[in-house]
């Protein structure tokens, strides 16, 4: 008994020695087939996945990140100089770039195939754009990288005429252009629309839709919160919301100056209102398309657009015949379109007789929707990519 352990002496007796080296011994099976499966993994993500880096350029590189890609940005804080993510989908390894140091040749380009998110808006922008561009074809010119493709945030007027040079399919090197609003050059070959989105160049959030968003009654039957051009159709909005005391039941806060910052107080006062507010009045500015519609959609507030076409090259392309937002209508946006301020009395009396239980339903189906919107654009974009730039197996 007790004696024979003494006089073994120093050397530990240790009743659970078997097992531990049972345990060891699977351990060490589990850390070599762990390190299998990341090698197999590695090497088969050189075989298969292409590698992309994005240049978010212009203010919709964070809707596409964020809110269509649902990716995550280190750090987190938006004014940072240089915010960076990476995501694995479908075939790819994306990472995405974005932030004032993001410069040319100023980081390192560490993929073959590159997506430039670029701001062709205003004059100004697309001289930085064109830098932007020029730096591309360099890369190109020296095979340090294979392939790019444009996200533009196009004009409002679909003025997009300074990009047509760059494009592959003219001499130049862009495989594919996405472009904002219902740009006429959309051929669903090498140039696709894309959506606005929300105005994340305001911090605009990426919002979960949550259990009172979906059930809670909403205190507005309408909300406009924007500003209030002259002569414009919005005139024409405030003039009969006025009418039949409509803008009781409504919250309106028109103003004469666009702003482009945001106060956190009024930006705070949108935000409510969006989420108070059964619909969210969408009249058109200089384009029909406008972040508001996007934000709405992201509160389940339904949109109530004004469906006409504003001044401009934008219109009908060969692929649809549905401007404007031919993209949000093609995919059966669940909105309420309607051609003239005047048919709002009637649709608000309609609001008016809705119990909340059909509410509930519409906010629903908007908010799925709107899911299911972002997921086909991420999914298009990402099968677009790949279709381009891996090597066909046609021989």
């Amino acid at each position: 008994g007790f004696t024979d352990h003494v006089a073994l002496g120093n050397g530990e007796w240790n009743p659970w020695e078997g097992d531990e080296k049972n345990e060891l011994a699977a351990s060490q099976q589990r850390y070599e087939a762990n390190l299998k499966m990341i090698k197999y993994a590695r090497s088969h993500l050189e075989e298969t996945s292409l590698r992309v880096q994005i240049w978010g350029k212009a203010a919709i590189g964070l809707y596409l990140w964020q809110h269509v890609f649902g990716g995550h940005l280190e750090p987190a804080d938006g004014t940072a100089q240089w915010r960076e993510g990476n995501q694995k989908a479908g075939k790819t390894y994306f990472s995405f770039l974005t932030g004032p140091s993001v410069v040319p040749g100023y980081f390192s380009v560490e993929a073959e195939h590159v997506v430039l998110v670029l701001n062709g808006r205003e004059r100004a922008k697309v001289a930085s754009a064109t830098q932007w561009l020029h730096y591309a074809q360099t890369l190109i010119q020296t095979h340090k990288i294979q392939h790019v493709a444009v996200v533009l945030l196009g004009n409002e007027q679909c003025n997009n005429g300074w990009i047509q040079p760059y494009l592959k399919r003219n001499g130049g090197f862009v495989n594919l252009l996405f472009v904002t609003y219902d740009c006429a050059l959309v051929n669903e070959e090498d140039i696709f629309q894309w959506p606005l989105g929300v105005a994340t160049y305001r911090n605009f959030p990426v919002v979960e839709p949550n259990w009172s968003m979906l059930h809670d009654p909403r205190s507005y039957l309408c909300n406009f919160l924007g500003t209030v051009y002259k002569n414009s159709s919005r005139e024409t909005l405030m003039e009969i919301l006025k009418q039949d005391g409509l803008d009781k039941l409504c919250w309106i806060a028109a103003r004469e100056q666009w702003q482009p910052q945001e106060t956190n107080e009024s930006f705070k006062n949108y935000q409510d209102a969006l989420l108070q507010s059964d619909l969210t009045l969408c009249p058109v500015g200089i384009n029909t398309e406008c972040y508001r519609i996007y934000e709405a959609c992201s509160y389940g507030s339904l949109p109530v657009v004004e469906d006409v076409m504003t001044p401009g090259d934008c219109g009908n392309s060969s692929m649809y015949h549905s401007a404007p937002l031919q993209l949000l209508k093609t995919r059966g946006a669940p909105f309420i379109f309607i051609k003239n301020w005047n048919e709002l009395p009637a649709v608000l009396e309609k609001e008016k007789k809705m119990s909340l239980q059909e509410k509930i339903q519409r906010r629903k189906k908007l908010l799925e929707w709107y899911q299911n919107f972002k997921a086909w654009v991420k999914q298009k974009f990402i099968t677009t990519l790949e279709n381009s730039f891996l090597p066909s197996d046609k021989g």
